[in-house]
């Protein structure tokens, strides 16, 4: 009788999850983080590569490492939208940076403020750009000079650690954190120490993909909860008071999904265990065997809430969370734009620079207006908008005068309010068209066009210009949404032009906004589009009713 030795059990196939012992690197980005912790690349950039210039950077460093202390190549001037996806990364680089500056919390002092201006007009030829991530980017910065630039950035307590990378990137805050009568709970002191505690660890510098992170004690939309892949808004529980409410698995990009509640609150003292918990899940059980599965939000998926709140509790925490309340949904976006009050009585100003463009000329010039009404403090907003806090009531006219001067409304349109643009082929290796002065064209000339019934128009309309389909500028939440691609014009040519999503939404009625079948707009097209349906709206809205619930409402004929 033959017998024959049984074959061992295959492995069950896995996404490349460490909790399932899967360390093998299963792409690029795997095996170059697994060879070298990231955050290793600072010393080589001081040491060698600043020293040697620009061709002396390996190429993992240069497309991989960079990113953790927020770098990225811009693209070379001169390549157009169409050849975007046909280049190598080498082909579609230039020899200068990005340079990203986080600010968690969007929270800048004056002093913060200047100096990122001044490096803006010494090394980055006074370009900057206020993101819709509460971040200050500054472009043209040469490899020569990022020592120089991380040395007075940290003298004044910036950095720019983790501000890209598969790592957890800014802490949104809400940019009246501390100040607002209306805050429920202030989460001042939990992003503080999330940055202090976890910021530049290794234990959380290897994840996945990105990871992103907004918190806010307002009753208001402030940080865009509901498309990050940890939230903390807040709410009051019955028994145990203000806290927050856990949110987890949002993200736009080719595949959004909204974050998905939790039930679970959580104390202010809590938050940074809970979100290093969150993270720690985010770590050890993400896909990392393909790039586009490998954020959060697939997880959540595949997970659900309940699995994913059970693993949290019972593999990282070591105990159970407290079942709370959800907080009451709303249609405020809260851009704290315009003239408020503290609840310490004095004031804060909101503000709309153009699509968040800014330089960093302007950035000193802010700071010395801030100083002369007697405040010291500045905050970035997720709306790419800029607030000015602690203002004397005295000084309040004076400020918003000085604001208006510099190119920053206090009292914007409907659609400089309301408008944002991601960075665009200008500089970005990833875009398709042009955005950034597409989108201010669109501005001036809707202010212009609709003169006539701006003033019927009492709720926001926003337009959101984004130069390919990852969503930096969430195309689709806006109420009109604008992907960059190309598209062919009426005479046959390929043009910049922009696929349109209509009806977006977060917090009262969240959703995705529909897209016009067929419906695509060139870039010059866009001011008579966006115009054509600013105008059907107006018309044919009911009372009350907002653009997002009109646009799902209305017949595609009303929205081409």
């Amino acid at each position: 009788m033959t017998t024959t030795t049984p074959r061992p059990a295959r492995p069950a196939q896995t996404h490349g999850q460490w909790a399932l012992g899967d360390r093998t690197p299963l792409n690029g980005n795997e095996r170059f983080k697994q060879e070298d912790d990231a955050l290793n690349v600072r010393a080589r950039i001081e040491q060698v590569y600043s020293r040697d210039g620009f061709a002396s950077i390996s190429s993992d460093d240069l497309r991989g490492r960079f990113r953790w202390w927020g770098l990225y190549t811009q693209r070379r001037p001169g390549i157009d939208g169409g050849r975007t996806a046909s280049l190598e990364p080498h082909e579609l680089e230039d020899e200068f940076f990005m340079l990203r500056v986080r600010v968690d919390g969007g929270a800048l002092t004056t002093e913060q403020l200047r100096t990122i201006g001044r490096l803006s007009t010494e090394f980055g030829r006074d370009s900057a750009d206020i993101t819709d991530r509460q971040n200050i980017q500054l472009h043209w910065v040469r490899v020569e000079d990022v020592p120089e630039i991380w040395r007075r950035l940290e003298a004044v307590g910036l950095s720019t650690t983790e501000a890209c990378g598969d790592c957890p990137r800014v802490v949104l805050g809400s940019p009246v954190a501390g100040i607002a009568h209306d805050e429920i709970v202030d989460p001042t002191w939990a992003i503080d120490e999330i940055q202090r505690r976890y910021i530049g660890d290794p234990a959380y510098s290897n994840l996945p993909r990105k990871f992103k992170t907004a918190i806010t004690g307002m009753p208001t939309n402030d940080v865009v909860h509901e498309i990050n892949d940890v939230a903390f808004t807040a709410v009051v529980h019955p028994e145990h008071g203000p806290g927050f409410d856990l949110w987890v698995g949002g993200g736009l990009s080719t595949n959004p999904r909204l974050a998905v509640r939790l039930g679970a609150w959580v104390p202010l003292e809590e938050v940074p265990d809970v979100w290093a918990g969150v993270v720690s899940v985010f770590r050890d059980h993400g896909y990392r065997k393909l790039r586009h599965k490998a954020r959060l939000k697939f997880l959540l998926a595949d997970w659900g809430p309940e699995r994913f709140r059970e693993v949290l509790e019972t593999e990282y925490l070591h105990r159970p969370l407290l079942d709370g309340p959800a907080p009451a949904p709303t249609d405020d976006r809260g851009d704290h734009v315009g003239v408020h009050q503290q609840k310490d009585g004095l004031r804060y100003v909101g503000a709309a620079p153009t699509v968040g463009r800014v330089s960093g000329t302007l950035l000193q010039e802010l700071a010395d207006l801030v100083e002369r009404n007697g405040s010291g403090r500045v905050r970035l907003t997720p709306h790419q908008k800029v607030v000015v806090l602690d203002v004397p009531p005295r000084r309040t006219q004076f400020l918003v005068r000085g604001l208006r001067r510099l190119g920053l409304e206090p009292t914007p349109s409907v659609f400089r309010r309301h408008t944002m643009a991601c960075t665009g082929i200008e500089y970005c290796k990833l875009a398709i068209v042009e955005t950034k002065a597409t989108a201010a064209t669109a501005v001036a000339e809707l202010e212009r066009r609709l003169a006539d019934v701006i003033g019927q128009i009492d709720v926001p309309i926003s337009l959101h210009v984004n130069g390919c389909p990852n969503s930096c500028a969430r195309i689709q939440v806006g109420d009109i949404g604008l992907k960059g691609q190309v598209v062919t014009d009426d005479d046959g040519q390929q043009v910049e032009g922009f696929q349109v999503h209509l009806g977006g939404a977060l917090g009262l009625d969240p959703g995705f906004g529909r897209k016009v079948r067929g419906l695509k707009v060139t870039a010059d097209e866009l001011p008579d589009y966006v115009e054509r349906v600013v105008r059907r709206f107006v018309d044919d809205r009911e009372p009350g009713e907002r653009f997002a619930q009109w646009a799902v409402r209305a017949d595609e004929e009303a929205l081409a």
